[in-house]
């Protein structure tokens, strides 16, 4: 069949669904849980997305979903090479188990140029050889939700993100001691060693707070800090 983008015939099954949406090309390998859930997103974020997957049920299954969808073995340079992938700069390799093809799809890309490869991980060893082969950003999905998870289970959290090693983000509702309080007169900087990034009063959006916003009763706080410090303020909740 040929590839309607770059007028080659390369022989690999490829199913088109519709008009491109505006915004960059990402390329995404793999479409399991984990990586099928990436690229429907990329898609409502009005990305263009290329999906391939080595599986025909996969392929079928996304193919009303994505901007372009292919069943080919991306373990293979000359087959990306054939698909065009040197027009990417994004790419994500979102194979999982097979840690053999996640190592080599990433590798091919690395090849092929790809800018910026960002690739999932199973454990801190498959991590490391992803980087050593070219991927540029590693995730853990299952750790960092596990994380995340236990973090939200601790209580007076309502959400939580850690933007960097021992510095995070976290969500909780305003300490009753705090209610009808200002934040200058609060001073929780000083105090607790956060700072409060924006809030969300009962029954309205999140806004930027300044030291003259007033803490009311059921408002959201978004506090950021050293984590264990962030943390231990939303526990005053």
């Amino acid at each position: 069949m040929a590839d309607k983008r770059t007028g080659r015939n390369d022989g690999l099954r490829r199913r088109r669904t519709g008009a491109a949406p505006a915004g960059e090309q990402i390329l995404v390998v793999g479409l399991g849980r984990f990586g099928g859930a990436v690229a429907a997103e990329l898609v409502e974020l009005d990305f263009e997305v290329l999906g391939i997957d080595p599986d025909e049920a996969r392929v079928q299954q996304y193919s009303d979903v994505l901007t372009h969808v292919v069943q080919a073995d991306a373990t293979s340079d000359e087959v990306l090479r054939q698909l065009g992938v040197e027009d990417y700069r994004y790419a994500v390799v979102g194979i999982g188990s097979d840690i053999e093809a996640s190592v080599l799809t990433t590798a091919a890309l690395a090849d092929c140029g790809v800018a910026t490869i960002w690739a999932k991980a199973v454990t801190k060893a498959h991590g490391r050889i992803l980087e050593r082969v070219g991927a540029h950003h590693v995730v853990f999905p299952e750790h960092d939700m596990g994380h995340r998870v236990a973090h939200l289970v601790g209580g007076g959290i309502l959400d939580w993100f850690e933007v960097d090693e021992d510095f995070a983000l976290v969500e909780t509702m305003v300490p009753k001691e705090m209610e009808g309080q200002s934040l200058g007169e609060l001073g929780l900087r000083s105090r607790y060693g956060v700072t409060v990034v924006c809030i969300k009063p009962p029954g309205q959006r999140f806004t930027h707070a300044t030291p003259e916003t007033v803490l009311d009763q059921g408002a959201v706080l978004v506090v950021a800090g050293p984590t264990m410090k962030a943390e231990d303020f939303a526990h005053l909740s």
